[in-house]
Parts: structure tokens; C-alpha cells; sequence
């Protein structure tokens, strides 16, 4: 089914029964959900949109990680640059495959790592979160058994606002 990687938040689908679950694997495999997920990424992206088409495997350097690898599998991202602060961009991702790790493991890649993953950021954690600023905002896909198209919208957490507020402030007093 749909999976969140650890310390990600926001909106996941999680299956009742298994016709249901039948029916919603097929939607994730045809590419008929629509994952849109919001991030605060470390670095001034210039481009207001881009596409990463990278592929995705396990690393051969380490096996807990993912990496960027010419024999992984297709995985696409789609980005949009919602605000510029400083030293970081607010985006909007939108995935249509979803490879473990892929907006981490793309945004590592491309030099603008998500703020506070520990895992693909190096460690830097400027604001001490505890988990990646990267939230699972909308969420869309057909009812399993209805066929009536479903969307779902999920706030960002507390700690996400209470930072993005903090670089909205900074912009004002500058």
C-alpha cells in the first residue's frame, strides 16, 4: 500500500478491506494517485519548477540508504517552488512513482537535501526538528468500491508552520 517514510508526516492510504486494498495497489501502480507533498529543502532552488528523472536503488555503499543509480528503478519527481528564503525553498512535490525515499533521495542528488533529514542531509539540522520537513499535503484517488473521486488536504504540523512563520518573519525584518 501507500507508505510514509519514518519522521515524514501527513496523509498515507490505508486499505479496510482487501478488494479494497486490490483495487488501490492498482491505482498506486497505474499511476492514478496523486501524492503531493510539501518540503522545506536546504539551498535557494533557481528553476520555479523542474522534473527529476532519476533512477532509484538500494546504495551499494550503505544498505539502510537509497541512492541514485543508473540500474535502479524509474522514479519521477515534480517540483514547484511555493516561496525563497534565505538559505531555503518552500516546495510542492508531486511524485508519480514512489520509490523508497524518492523526494529525499532526488533532492540530496540535485545539492538541495530536505531540512532536518538525517539520513541524506549530512546531519544538518539548523532548526533541531526532530524528522524531515517534508509532509504529505494532498492526497487523491478513486474510492475502491464507490469509484467517486476522493480528495484529501492535510495541514502541515505545528513544528513545519511554527518554522516556515520564523523564515516569514525574516523576510520582513530584512
Amino acid at each position: 500500500m501507500h507508505r510514509l517514510d519514518k519522521d515524514t508526516s501527513g496523509l498515507m492510504i490505508v486499505a479496510k478491506t482487501n478488494k479494497a486494498h486490490i483495487n488501490l495497489s492498482n491505482q498506486i501502480k497505474e499511476r492514478k494517485v496523486v501524492k503531493i507533498y510539501t518540503a522545506l529543502i536546504r539551498g535557494i532552488l533557481k528553476e520555479d519548477q523542474a522534473t527529476i528523472d532519476m533512477p532509484i536503488g538500494r546504495s551499494l555503499n550503505d544498505r539502510k540508504k537509497m541512492a541514485v543509480r543508473k540500474d535502479g528503478k524509474k522514479a519521477i519527481t515534480h517540483i514547484k517552488v511555493e516561496k525563497r528564503y534565505d538559505k531555503y525553498t518552500l516546495i510542492k512535490v508531486k511524485i508519480d512513482t514512489g520509490r523508497t525515499h524518492q523526494i529525499r533521495v532526488h533532492m540530496a542528488q540535485i545539492g538541495y537535501p530536505i531540512v532536518g533529514d538525517e539520513i541524506y542531509s549530512n546531519g544538518k539540522n539548523e532548526f533541531g526538528i526532530h524528522g524531515q520537513m517534508l509532509h504529505s499535503t494532498i492526497l487523491e484517488f478513486m474510492h475502491p468500491i464507490t469509484g467517486e473521486k476522493m480528495h484529501f488536504e492535510s495541514e502541515l504540523p505545528k513544528y513545519f508552520r511554527d518554522i516556515i512563520d520564523k523564515l516569514d518573519k525574516q523576510i520582513k525584518q530584512n
